[in-house]
């Protein structure tokens, strides 16, 4: 199982975190913590504000460690992009995963190895954060379209729980765990403890994301790398 601390940028700034402000340090700081990933979104773009664009290019310059870039990803160009400043891997919008057609072109040209297709969810349907809109397709209706188009890692986010310390949707990772096919599931949304990272990898997940509990001292990145390696 993988911990994949995360660093949501807004403004400029380190969003929600009482103990860094600059995204830069944040990740030398995870860094040195010993994260072998960092999971940086650019909250301005996802919620169409704007974006960090230049802020952006320059971590990845800067980067010592794998980097997993998301933030509502929808179109070939930005995927592009990322990946040439140097992103490890970029996460596809759920708003861009529905479409099976540009799902199809991006593994074609990018590799599965290079992408993750985001998968967010509200009240069992797929419903992409930072929009109105929600789909008839459950998580597990398109976890199962994407893996057969070739997708390797998916990331599940329960929208519900993001940010709000509510326990992750271990049940609705592991269902798409479940469906096999060689997905390697991370889950998003609410880790609040170490007791949530141990149900995690006793799921037999991928990985977790972790922002606030960690923003906020609840635990430090390396009782959770720990936890996560027993």
């Amino acid at each position: 199982m993988e911990l994949y601390p995360a660093v949501d940028i807004e403004g400029g700034r380190v969003a929600r975190s009482t103990s860094a402000a600059d995204p830069l340090a944040a990740v030398r700081q995870l860094a040195h913590d010993g994260a072998r990933w960092v999971h940086v979104v650019d909250l301005d773009r996802a919620f169409g504000r704007g974006e960090n664009r230049d802020l952006t290019r320059r971590l990845l310059a800067e980067a010592t460690v794998r980097i997993q870039v998301g933030g509502g990803l929808t179109t070939e160009a930005a995927i592009a992009e990322l990946l040439d400043w140097g992103a490890t891997r970029v996460v596809v919008g759920t708003t861009a995963a529905v479409d099976s057609a540009l799902v199809a072109r991006l593994l074609a040209r990018f590799g599965a190895e290079r992408l993750a297709v985001g998968i967010d969810a509200r009240d069992g349907r797929v419903a992409p954060r930072g929009s109105d809109v929600t789909h008839t397709l459950t998580p597990l209706e398109l976890a199962r379209r994407v893996g057969a188009q070739g997708a390797r890692t998916v990331i599940y986010t329960d929208a519900a729980r993001d940010g709000r310390l509510a326990g992750p949707d271990v049940d609705g990772a592991r269902a798409i765990a479940a469906l096999g096919g060689g997905l390697d599931v991370i889950v998003s949304g609410g880790v609040a403890s170490l007791d949530d990272l141990r149900r995690v990898r006793g799921a037999g997940l991928g990985g977790a994301i972790v922002g606030r509990a960690l923003h906020e001292g609840r635990f430090t990145v390396r009782e959770a790398l720990a936890c996560v390696a027993v």
